[in-house]
C-alpha cells in the first residue's frame, strides 16, 4: 500500500505548476458548496451526506494541489498573494 502511495505522489510531482494552481483553485467552489447546500430544503441525513461528499471533494482538491505544487511553488504562489496585497 505504501508504494502504491509513493506512486501516485509521484505521479502528481511530475504535473505542472499551473496544473497544481488549477487544482488548487477548483477547492474554492467545492468549499463554496458544502455549506451552501444546508440551504437547500432536503433531509438532515441528505445534507450529511452532501456535506461529506463536497467537503472531502474540497479537501482531496486542497490537498493534491499542494502536492502538485511541491515546496518551491506553494512558496511561489505564495510570495504572488503577498505582493498583490500591498
Amino acid at each position: 500500500m505504501k508504494q502504491l502511495f509513493k506512486k501516485i505522489k509521484l505521479w502528481l510531482q511530475s504535473l505542472s505548476f499551473r496544473t497544481g494552481v488549477i487544482v488548487l483553485l477548483c477547492c474554492i467552489p467545492f468549499y463554496i458548496l458544502s455549506f451552501a447546500q444546508m440551504l437547500l430544503p432536503i433531509s438532515a441525513a441528505a445534507k450529511g451526506v452532501l456535506w461529506t461528499v463536497l467537503f472531502g471533494l474540497a479537501k482531496t482538491c486542497q490537498y493534491g494541489g499542494i502536492t502538485i505544487l511541491g515546496v518551491d511553488g506553494y512558496n511561489r504562489v505564495k510570495e504572488y498573494l503577498r505582493g498583490r496585497k500591498m
